[in-house]
């Protein structure tokens, strides 16, 4: 979805550049499109077909046409509402899920988003109030972006249709670029894209009489103390979350058309893959894996014994090296942000063969590592907490954090020190405005007072997934081939269930998602369940460097980096030949590829045709 509105007023819409920012997204949806201007507002759209595939086209209207919708998404309760809004007398015109939103909204407005239980992105006109309601969904599945000009506001699905308003200037914001260096990714509302935004997840906007405001209706919130009050036995708690993951999973098989899901060899798929089989889909299940032909990083032997187990249809992708390279630079399109790690051209070429399979909706297992400990900083925080020492180290982290003993993947001051060898003359000159650590990226409210592996939580939920493998990862790369990702780790209720649960029930001094691990026995076999962790992962730019690929070559070429002002030519050159060394290979968890950051933000800047920093 996509549009803009005139601030001032009812000025004229341009269809024109409403179908151009709309033509941007035709992957994230190729069956049809639809346009709406009214009172200037107008509402772009493409859809993908999943529910209700005859007569759901969008823009969807109410009875008399005063309230009207785009919605990116799917809400899986949609049939519980329509019953109960058709008995209030609403009429339906359409067997879409989506239609439940303009009628939600007559009731409620925007009280409506406490109604739902699905992931979305919607824009909702409501032309008696001469306001635009626009929303994404509390996890923030859905991506939504949007740009304030000094006439429009305007917004999409994906920044290449934003950037289709005449209105929407093209330059780098560094802070943004600064964070990927830092951070997992981007963290909303920065985008690599200056005076672009993210909206958060769990966070909707007003546009009226004018003025944006934006408004938290969400988040993540753990209980002070560690526990909830409640006398539930920790049987009956590993009891309740195997019956809501069961219940999450029926709900995401809802679809018109064939639903599949993904195997990475790990718990988490393998448990969600056992659980479509226990539901049921009326066939055999198409599972999707892919491997490398690499035993340091392939996982096939597990996929594949899961798949035998569950009876699967299965479909197996080879990756090798070269592929990286002839797929990086669609990626970097998709994705609109440099990344640190090539497994993204990974996952879309897994989304295109379950697109050639004829699988449009794909479950996968995202969310459980960072609702249930999966990883192992879990483990480590239950036995050391940081001792004060470096105040500068400790008043980062006070900033950042609230609270200097919280530890988050790195001592941000040291390596702030050294991130800013990587950076040319200019922007090292400029750092105090562009240290994406002087800028608040979480609320330290909902830290304070924490168990230590619910704060770990807060901030993998806000710095690691939402962003990144919700997003740059997870949606850009599926839809990239037309795929919709659905996640029931991440269902409303099995979220609200998880922050009751106590740290005790998901990890313990020996092992991560204790309770999932319990979950799963007798649907995953014991192998899987008591693998170590083996996070996803590819090669990196050494492997791209050792390839000799004419265009990687240049885009690092030294009077390229020089050019472009970012970077340091000098440092970059170092940098390279440390990388091609014989054997050299980046720590998959501890070391940053430093050069695929550089290499990949090139190919961002010639993709958007970003200007250079002079």
């Amino acid at each position: 979805m996509t549009g803009y509105a005139d601030l001032d007023g009812a000025g004229p819409v341009d269809e024109g550049v409403l179908d151009a920012m709309a033509a941007t997204l035709l992957h994230r949806g190729p069956d049809s499109g639809g346009r709406y201007v009214r009172d200037g507002v107008g509402l772009g759209f493409r859809r993908l077909s999943i529910v209700g595939l005859e007569g759901g086209e969008q823009p969807v209207r109410n009875e008399d046409g005063s309230v009207v919708m785009v919605c990116n998404g799917e809400i899986f309760n949609h049939r519980e509402l329509r019953a109960e809004l058709e008995a209030k007398g609403h009429r339906f015109r359409t067997n879409t899920d989506v239609e439940v939103l303009v009628h939600l909204y007559e009731e409620h407005g925007t009280g409506l988003l406490d109604r739902l239980n699905g992931q979305f992105a919607f824009a909702i006109h409501d032309s008696r109030r001469r306001r635009l309601f626009l929303a994404r969904d509390p996890m923030g599945i859905l991506p939504l972006y949007h740009a304030r000009t000094p006439r429009h506001f305007v917004f999409g699905s994906e920044i290449k249709a934003v950037l289709q308003h005449p209105e929407v200037e093209r330059r780098v914001d560094l802070t943004g670029l600064d964070q990927v260096l830092t951070f997992p990714g981007t963290v909303s509302p920065r985008t690599l894209f200056r005076g672009i935004s993210s909206l958060e997840n769990g966070h909707y906007l007003l546009v009226e009489d004018g003025d944006v405001r934006k408004v938290k209706y969400w988040d993540l919130d753990y209980p002070p103390d560690g526990e909830a009050p409640d006398e539930m036995s920790d049987a009956d708690r590993l009891e309740t979350l195997g019956g809501l993951l069961e219940e999450s999973v029926r709900r995401r098989l809802q679809a018109d058309v064939p639903v599949g899901y993904y195997l990475s060899g790990g718990l988490d798929s393998s448990l969600i893959g056992a659980l479509v089989h226990r539901v049921g889909t009326g066939g055999t299940p198409n599972s999707f894996s892919i491997s490398f032909g690499d035993e340091d990083i392939d996982e096939s032997r597990f996929q594949r014994k899961m798949a035998r187990h569950l009876g699967s249809r299965h479909h197996e992708t080879l990756f090798r090296p070269a592929d990286i390279a002839a797929e990086l630079r669609r990626m970097v399109l998709h994705a609109e942000c440099p990344v640190k790690e090539t497994y993204n051209t990974c996952s879309m070429a897994l989304s295109a063969a379950v697109r050639e399979s004829g699988t449009r909706v794909i479950l996968t297992g995202e969310g459980a590592d960072e609702l249930f400990a999966g990883y192992l900083g879990y483990r480590f925080d239950l036995v050391r907490r940081p001792a004060a020492g470096d105040p500068f180290e400790d008043d980062l982290r006070r900033r950042l954090w609230g609270d200097p003993q919280i530890f988050y993947e790195r001592d941000y001051h040291a390596w702030r020190e050294s991130k800013l060898d990587l950076y040319a003359p200019d922007v090292r000159d400029a750092f105090a405005e562009v240290d994406c650590l002087a800028h608040p990226v979480v609320d330290p409210e909902m830290l304070r007072g924490r168990h230590p592996v619910h704060q770990r939580s807060y901030l993998d939920f806000k710095l690691r997934l939402t962003d990144h493998l919700l997003s740059d990862h997870g949606d850009r790369m599926a839809l990239a081939n037309s795929v919709e990702a659905r996640y029931p780790f991440l269902d409303p209720e099995v979220v609200r269930f998880a922050t009751t649960m106590p740290p005790r029930l998901k990890v313990t001094e020996r092992t991560e998602k204790y309770a999932l691990k319990q979950v799963a026995r007798g649907l995953v076999p014991d192998e899987i369940i008591h693998r170590e962790k083996f996070g996803f992962r590819a090669q990196g730019s050494p492997a791209l460097l050792r390839q000799g690929v004419e265009w990687v070559e240049d885009l690092l070429s030294y009077d390229r980096i020089k050019r472009q002002g970012y970077f340091d030519p000098d440092v970059i050159e170092n940098l390279k030949k440390q990388y091609r060394q014989p054997g050299f290979e980046i720590h998959p968890h501890l070391g940053d590829d430093l050069l695929l950051t550089v290499l990949t933000f090139g190919v961002l800047l010639d993709t958007f045709a970003l200007p250079d920093n002079t």
